[in-house]
């Protein structure tokens, strides 16, 4: 066992009061089965829920380890967009971390220091992460990887007021006794995401599609779900937590929130303060564009887009989105979370947040599980697979129905191997603005307008949120059934589900004939996506090699025939192109293994950190299930039956 790992291990079992010796002197363990049967055998009601964030430990600390470079600041392996998202999860994770480790009763300095280690621990490398981010690149890139900065950054402020208020609210924050070390960094944090939200605005126009974001400008006009709902939640957070940013570098422009149109600012001042009302006029306006915009298909999901018709017409005056493309990805299902329940917390509207519990159960039923009756929808399906460990027998994989099967969330691409790096990192978006939706910290605290209504709406919706956790844990114990002996997670949990190892059961056809999976397959070359050519060619930009990053072995099955994928790269028009062995094309599920996670790009830290995610909405919305009475009593045994 690494280093990493011995720390994380003495610095749960040592504020548990378990001596560390016999196991992390152990070998790393089989892939850990998420189950609530060891809490009838803890002692406390703090030590029952670490038997749940203990395998998110297991993972967080593997990603790290295996694909985190502490001295360039980031992961090697990941590009921009997505090495912004595992930020997020890193932060995201921190917040879980600090609220367990409240739950122990701990007492003394020894386990104070373990607490503040594991803490300070992940903390730094975020930090190392903000130096190494490369933010000039992502500036020139398209509004989407724009907004995931924005969203990262905002996650890690949170995670410091969290942190600040759980374990330093007594300390005078005075010389000599200053709170938390973390805040003297708030201000650098704010002031990326208050730039790069600066930058995504520019965005937004009322001229096509009667508003909304646009993807990418160097493209056609395409208004897509996930750089809308990004939009809205990005400033929907940023109107919640954003600190202020008095630092007016690096450029000047003509904003000012006290005037004109979304509030042009004539006198070259660009200071945001604390609930700035751009932000949230911006999150208003968003949302309504995209509550009207049709964007949502007969299942009640988000599709991705829309173009506009007869756009390279010259004689064409049409300004309407009416060209929609149905593809359905994971991710698009999840971003709008994060703003439905921050306008909740902003104008007290419970509207948003019924929009929001009516998305994730129509998620939920298009993997197939039934949230009636927590079951698998299809005949035949149940969790005794988990037990018995035998392979699924049926003739073919079970049924997909939208975004899975078998009650197992997937990625269209899934089954067959084929996923990019970035629809490697789309369910790990969803579960973790599934977590900030339901928060178990959720209190009429972080509320700045509530009613006579809100106490009884908190209630319902901790309620609804509380029915997601058996969902939840069948994610999750297929996922973790899908590492390997290292620890790595796969990007195909439904293998885990099934008891999957080399064998591919053949299926339906899932592709939607009126889908462009672009996300997979590159932007298509035609003059839907792409605009005329101009007849000049752009310069070229040579390419910059990083230093070569270590390769462990193990990254890639020996029997497997997989090049270490390389990261995609953009032409004249900023259009991410990817390679046979990232995109994984139509051919992965062919390749010789003994592992079916061990297809197309394989094992990646996209596919580690979407693990983290769910792991992390498990444990979270897991805690919803405390009584008040249990929490009065927090060294009485719990019932796994109430969990």
């Amino acid at each position: 066992m690494t280093r990493l790992r011995v720390v994380l291990k003495g610095a749960v079992l040592g504020a548990l009061g378990v001596g560390a010796t016999a196991k992390t002197s152990a070998p790393y363990q089989a892939p850990l089965d998420v189950d609530h049967d060891g809490f009838e055998s803890r002692a406390s009601l703090g030590a029952a829920y670490m038997d749940i964030i203990d395998p998110m430990l297991e993972v967080l600390s593997t990603m790290q380890e295996e694909y985190f470079a502490p001295w360039l600041g980031t992961w090697p392996e990941a590009i921009d967009w997505t090495a912004a998202v595992m930020g997020t999860h890193v932060s995201g994770a921190l917040k879980s971390i600090s609220r367990a480790l409240d739950l122990i009763p701990i007492s003394g300095q020894a386990g104070d220091r373990y607490k503040e280690n594991l803490v300070t621990l992940f903390f730094s490398q975020v930090l190392s992460f903000y130096f190494g981010q490369d933010h000039f690149a992502i500036r020139n890139q398209a509004y989407d990887d724009i907004l995931w900065v924005v969203l990262g950054w905002l996650e890690t402020i949170q995670f410091i007021d969290l942190h600040t208020t759980l374990n330093f609210k007594d300390v005078v924050d005075t010389p000599g006794f200053a709170k938390w070390h973390g805040n003297i960094w708030t201000p650098a944090f704010s002031h990326r995401a208050r730039v790069f939200w600066n930058l995504a605005k520019a965005g937004w126009d009322w001229d096509l599609c009667g508003g909304g974001m646009t993807w990418n400008p160097r493209l056609e006009p395409y208004k897509n779900a996930i750089t809308n709902e990004l939009f809205i939640s990005a400033s929907a957070s940023m109107y919640l937590y954003f600190p202020g940013d008095w630092n007016d570098s690096p450029f000047f422009n003509g904003l000012d929130s006290s005037s004109g149109e979304h509030f042009s600012r004539p006198r070259g001042h660009d200071i945001f303060r604390p609930h700035d009302p751009t932000f949230l006029q911006f999150a208003l306006d968003g949302y309504r564009w995209l509550e009207e915009s049709g964007m949502m298909n007969d299942q009640g999901l988000y599709v991705d887009g829309f173009h506009i018709s007869g756009w390279n017409d010259p004689t064409n005056t049409n300004k309407k989105c009416d060209v929609r493309n149905e593809q359905v990805y994971t991710y698009n299902q999840g971003v709008i979370l994060t703003g439905q329940i921050d306008l909740w917390k902003i104008t007290g509207n419970y509207s948003y947040v019924d929009d929001g519990h009516r998305l994730i159960r129509n998620v939920i039923n298009a993997t197939g599980w039934n949230l009636h009756r927590q079951t698998p929808i299809d005949h035949g399906l149940s969790d005794r697979s988990y037990t018995d460990g035998e392979p699924w027998e049926g003739s073919k994989l079970p049924p997909w129905h939208g975004l899975g099967r078998a009650g197992i969330i997937e990625e269209a691409c899934d089954s067959e191997g084929t996923c990019s790096q970035d629809s490697q990192t789309f369910k790990g978006i969803f579960f973790h603005h599934l977590t900030a939706f339901c928060t178990s910290s959720l209190s009429l605290d972080d509320f700045l307008v509530y009613n006579g209504h809100t106490r009884e709406q908190l209630r319902s919706h901790s309620e609804q949120c509380r029915s997601y956790a058996p969902w939840l844990r069948h994610n999750a114990r297929a996922m973790v059934r899908t590492r390997n002996d290292a620890g790595l997670v796969g990007m195909w949990w439904t293998a885990g589900y099934l008891a999957l190892k080399d064998k591919m059961p053949p299926q339906d056809d899932i592709r939607d004939p009126n889908a462009v999976d672009y996300r997979n397959d590159g932007v298509p070359d035609d003059p839907v996506w792409r605009r005329t050519p101009t007849g000049v060619t752009p310069p070229k930009v040579p390419q910059i090699p990083l230093p070569e990053p270590y390769k462990a072995d193990n990254h890639v099955a020996s029997n497997t025939r997989q090049q270490t994928p390389r990261p995609p790269q953009e032409d004249s028009e900023g259009v991410r192109h990817y390679d046979e062995a990232n995109a994984g094309k139509r051919k992965a599920s062919s390749l010789i293994t003994e592992d079916l996670n061990d297809r197309g790009r394989g094992r990646t830290v996209e596919t580690q950190g979407s693990g983290l995610a769910l792991l992390r909405a498990f444990w979270e919305i897991s805690t919803r299930t405390r009584s008040k009475k249990e929490e009065a009593s927090a060294g009485k045994r719990v019932d796994p039956a109430e969990l």
